[in-house]
């Protein structure tokens, strides 16, 4: 299946033309991730791969040894080059395709599995996991269902990274507020005002995906009805 997005419309892999729903600013207009370069060996790619390896060696830390302290360097570490490998690729030109999926695949790869490491640990109630982790499900219904009107996965809207980057830096200050002592007293009001903020934001980015994905359905459904030109 190929799909093309261009300008004001998208062309599914069935030929018709529709056009694309607009809930962001023109500024924020979703790009074809087809569209980018094939390339691999890329600095931004090789972050995000190191990213991802730092999965099971955060589980790890956390669920095997506790060492709370190393697990917290992973998370930042995380962080870090989840914000170095967008500001790299954009200051070196290095767009590819194969960033564009691995990016937004080890974010949501770190939030899942920090969020069920949490649990396990107590650090987290069950419900805040169960909210999280059920926008993702929904995430996932989206994309099959653009996948059966031939479109491509939508680009991360603004939201969905600030989120992110938001809630990769509240779950280090949750693990260090998980205790007594000073450090714990001062890390809480920060790691829970984080979390409260990242978490809405990522609700918020999820719904904004939903209702472009809504939309390009709607509009597809029309064209094959015959409502559009």
């Amino acid at each position: 299946m190929s799909s093309r997005l261009s300008g004001g419309s998208v062309s599914s892999s069935r030929g018709s033309s529709v056009p694309v729903p607009r809930p962001v600013p023109a500024a924020d207009r979703v790009s074809d991730r087809n569209e980018l370069p094939e390339r691999i060996w890329t600095l931004p790619n090789v972050l995000s791969v190191l990213r991802l390896l730092g999965v099971p060696l955060f589980l790890w830390l956390l669920l095997g040894p506790e060492e709370d302290g190393w697990a917290v360097v992973v998370l930042m570490l995380s962080g870090i080059t989840d914000w170095a490998d967008g500001a790299l690729a954009r200051a070196l030109g290095q767009y590819s395709r194969l960033g564009a999926l691995l990016d937004p695949a080890a974010d949501r790869l770190y939030i899942v599995a920090t969020l069920v490491a949490f649990v396990i640990r107590d650090v987290v109630p069950v419900w805040v996991v169960a909210v999280l982790v059920g926008r993702e499900l929904v995430l996932g219904v989206c994309l099959l269902v653009l996948r059966r009107y031939g479109y491509p996965p939508l680009q991360v809207h603004y939201l969905g990274k600030a989120a992110t980057f938001i809630l990769l830096y509240a779950f280090p200050g949750l693990l260090l507020a998980d205790g007594d002592g000073t450090l714990a007293t001062v890390c809480q009001p920060v790691a829970y005002a984080l979390t409260i903020w990242g978490g809405v934001l990522y609700l918020v980015a999820g719904a904004l995906y939903v209702v472009q994905v809504a939309g390009l359905v709607a509009a597809e459904r029309r064209a094959a009805a015959g409502g559009t030109p």
